[in-house]
């Protein structure tokens, strides 16, 4: 898809900040640190449209992004960085599961995971929760450009296995450096509009 507009249009924490649109939704998942926005500048062609922090757990709020005007990208507090109170990340939770419980515009899940290394417990969580929901999921492995090409399958295997993925998902090698990935990932996207 030829990305020619992209704006991030609410930060919303709670249901009623939600837009009020029709328009598909794919809500990025991912542990702090994995290259999320990362993943969104790559594939809106923006370089600093989502905020790159050195400190993870910077995304505390649900960030709409409205592409070409057509569909949302909806950035979640990214999961399993410590240096959050509990109580805090107890309201992120329930933050992030009324919205992937009850948000009918939410066409699929992207589960972004880091090739390099297996799925952390926190990643086979969210995918458990995902299927459990039974809302779609397409698994990014990220950062491919930091492993030689001839090792991809090897790790994308780990990652299949650590997840118990669904035969239904789709993973997408990806790399943010060089662009590998992003002409599959919004073909997988757009066969849920």
């Amino acid at each position: 898809m030829k990305v020619v507009s992209s704006e991030i249009v609410i930060s919303a924490v709670k249901p009623e900040q939600y837009p009020e649109t029709e328009l598909p939704e794919f809500a990025l998942a991912g542990r702090s640190n994995v290259g999320k926005s990362s993943f969104i500048n790559k594939m809106l062609n923006r370089k600093g449209l989502a905020r790159i922090s050195s400190k993870p757990g910077k995304t505390q709020t649900l960030n709409f992004y409205l592409i070409n005007e057509i569909l949302h990208f909806v950035d979640v507090p990214g999961y399993g960085y410590a240096k959050v109170s509990k109580s805090e990340r107890a309201a992120w939770g329930r933050m992030i599961e009324t919205y992937f419980t009850t948000r009918e515009q939410l066409k699929a899940a992207v589960l972004i995971v880091d090739l390099r290394h297996p799925p952390t417990t926190d990643d086979v969580m969210m995918y458990d929760f995902l299927k459990h929901y039974e809302i779609p999921c397409v698994i990014i492995a990220t950062k491919a450009d930091k492993i030689p090409k001839g090792k991809w399958q090897k790790h994308l295997k780990v990652t299949r296995e650590t997840l118990d993925l669904d035969k239904n998902d789709q993973i997408v090698v990806f790399s943010s450096e060089t662009g590998e990935g992003k002409d599959q990932a919004w073909s997988i996207l757009h066969s849920y509009m």
